[in-house]
């Protein structure tokens, strides 16, 4: 008998309430900051198995410890509550637009199987330490707009969600963490080196309007400005090294209002996305040169707004080991990957987690489709959402069996990026910059003043 057969059994006999909670979450998506119904649901759940949270309050998300009663290190364990947007996806909410199409409705119900697996008598018998359960809010970095509106209204302070309640504090005392995502073929387990980090931007191209047709020569076209501003962005992709993994990807929010006036208004979202914070605030030196040469020449200007997003992930060795293992215990062996030296393009806030404990986001499978198309959903959803929690109950008990040996381990081992969090959020908010990219001088020179 597997020696993690006692958590297995047990999440087998929870699995109707698993697979509940994650068709309740993909009925109900909601974008990141927004997930009152997904945090209302499952904070009711929480309670109902006797947890008390530590709600954030004036947005979603919450954290609830349990304790095995002797001294040891605490593991943190996430599972996210955002929805992405994809009008064209056949289930997704018709007046929003949001849908689950990335998976964390399976990360959230596969968190509650943990959570009421740990109450359950015995459990914890042979472990020491305690465990931190973290549903967390805004992990998709979508919404930029409405985010940065509620930066500036004080709500939040950070656009991401993990970013922001590390800022809060509700995060401290953790000493490894980790979360599995959805991805992959069912019954199928993997992980990697890490993946990129990425800076976000507000961009607002700022011309005057005039009549289209009648006097077009008294207006300065934003969206001409904005056109040269992307395909000035387009020619400097030669330049980006492979090994930096750049990618830069904006769109236009906004574009006008009227074909038969001048555009006086365009705005743009867009990350800088690359594998290290230093190539990344190169390459966006030259993504701020690029916009603010484009308004320059049709005589416009652009606001520019630089937020950090996350920091690359950086899944730590000793831990992915140790995950592998677990993930053996759960699936055959030859249905396991781990690559150590695999890099994905893609970010999440679990990088921001990376650079200050242990941390690993490994992805679990039994979905289908494309990631964040409209075709995603959780099609197995054992393998998604039960096999999940049955591998992060395995993790836990490993880390945290024989007086906490291996967690201790893992912990000794670790070459963090940060000695601490607050000089982690020094470094981040290096990437804040807000202002006019451009100083029309009363003398005739033009200057560049974000480049």
């Amino acid at each position: 008998m597997s020696e993690y057969a006692k958590y297995f059994e047990i999440i087998d006999k929870l699995t109707d309430n698993i697979l509940e909670a994650e068709q309740y979450i993909w009925k109900n998506p909601e974008t990141g900051y927004r997930e009152w119904k997904t945090h209302k649901y499952l904070a009711e759940k929480y309670r109902d198995l006797g947890y008390k949270l530590k709600e954030a309050g004036n947005i979603p998300g919450f954290t609830a410890d349990i304790d095995t009663g002797r001294p040891g290190p605490r593991i943190l364990i996430f599972g996210e509550m955002d929805s992405l947007i994809c009008n064209d996806h056949p289930d997704c909410d018709p007046e929003t637009g949001a849908v689950h199409a990335c998976g964390h409705n399976a990360q959230s119900a596969a968190l509650l199987g943990i959570a009421e697996a740990l109450v359950q008598p015995g459990i914890m018998d042979n472990l020491c330490g305690s465990i931190r359960l973290c549903a967390v809010p805004a992990e998709e970095l979508i919404e930029i707009g409405y985010r940065e509106s509620l930066r500036k209204a004080g709500v939040i302070n950070y656009l991401g969600g993990k970013v922001e309640f590390l800022h809060r504090g509700y995060l401290d005392g953790c000493d490894i963490s980790f979360m599995i995502h959805s991805g992959g073929a069912a019954n199928h387990f993997s992980t990697n080196k890490g993946n990129n980090g990425c800076v976000l931007k507000n961009i607002e191209y700022k011309g005057k309007a005039a009549h289209a047709g009648g006097s077009p020569h008294d207006g300065i076209n934003a969206l001409y400005a904005a056109n040269l501003g992307l395909n000035a962005i387009n020619a400097l992709r030669e330049t980006f090294k492979d090994g930096d993994h750049i990618r830069v990807h904006p769109i236009i929010t906004y574009g006008g209002t009227a074909v038969n006036a001048i555009p006086s208004n365009v705005k743009i979202e867009n990350y800088v996305r690359g594998a290290t914070f230093e190539c990344i605030g190169e390459v966006n030196k030259r993504v701020n040169r690029a916009l603010a040469a484009s308004a320059a020449a049709m005589g416009a200007n652009v606001e520019i707004s630089d937020r950090p997003g996350y920091a690359p992930l950086i899944n730590d060795v000793e831990l992915n080991k140790l995950a592998v293992r677990a993930m053996k215990a759960v699936v055959p062996e030859e249905n396991v990957s781990y690559n150590p030296d695999g890099w994905g393009t893609g970010c999440t806030d679990m990088g921001d987690m990376s650079a200050v404990i242990p941390s690993i986001h490994p992805h679990c499978g039994g979905t289908s489709g494309t990631g964040h198309g409209n075709d995603y959903r959780i099609a197995d959803p054992i393998s998604a959402c039960v096999n999940s929690a049955k591998m992060q109950l395995a993790l836990v008990d490993i880390l945290l069996r024989d007086n906490a040996a291996e967690a201790k381990r893992v912990i000794d081992c670790a070459n963090l990026r940060y000695k601490s969090v607050d000089e982690y959020f020094k470094a981040i908010n290096a990437f804040v910059r807000d202002g006019d990219a451009v100083n029309y001088r009363t003398d005739g020179v033009i200057e560049l003043t974000m480049a």
